[in-house]
């Protein structure tokens, strides 16, 4: 291998590790069909999207701006979202709520288990609700010893907040993923 490959490949590695911070001065803006667009060290991005690093521990800390589409390389972080304008606060606290909906199951009325799959019946903040997990794929997590975020083939996310406060029937329907 050259001299000059070897330079080429060691500059792209370099680009791939660099953490670009995001602070207060570059812009965010709404775009007419709903998206966000950023322009950030004298480049300008069509479309990001928004990403929490620690979306359960501190989801308002280390946000990653991350290109849309293709490999979703990363744009740069915010390390904390409160430092960011109120305008920019709003926008990527809307985009957020979209990415991370997240519908709290409040009662789990049937929990089937079939061929590997587990088919839930239950109801959550936002209405009734039917979804289907892969027995095999790491699809409930555990938070706490209470908390459990649960992902269904669809990569829907579903959180029960507390486990101790279903009834003791719902907890047996559980006590195959706990």
């Amino acid at each position: 291998m050259s001299k000059d490959t070897i330079n080429i490949y060691e500059k792209k590695a370099e680009e791939m590790t660099a953490i670009h911070m995001i602070t207060a001065k570059d812009k965010f803006k709404k775009t007419e069909g709903g998206f966000v667009s950023f322009d950030f060290n004298g480049q300008h991005y069509d479309r990001i999207k928004v990403v929490r690093l620690f979306p359960f521990s501190d989801a308002d800390k280390y946000i990653s701006i991350r290109e849309h589409g293709g490999d979703g390389r990363e744009i740069g972080i915010i390390e904390d979202l409160s430092e960011m304008t109120e305008e920019t606060q709003n926008i990527l606290n809307e985009q957020l709520r979209l990415s991370y909906f997240t519908p709290v199951i409040q009662k789990i009325f049937s929990i089937k288990d079939e061929y590997g799959y587990a088919y839930f019946h239950v109801m959550t903040d936002k209405g009734e609700c039917k979804f289907t997990i892969n027995m095999g794929a790491n699809a409930v997590a555990k938070l706490s010893d209470t908390r459990l975020i649960i992902s269904d083939v669809d990569e829907n996310r579903f959180e029960i907040r507390d486990v101790d406060a279903l009834s003791q029937k719902e907890r047996r329907m559980l006590d195959l993923f706990l």
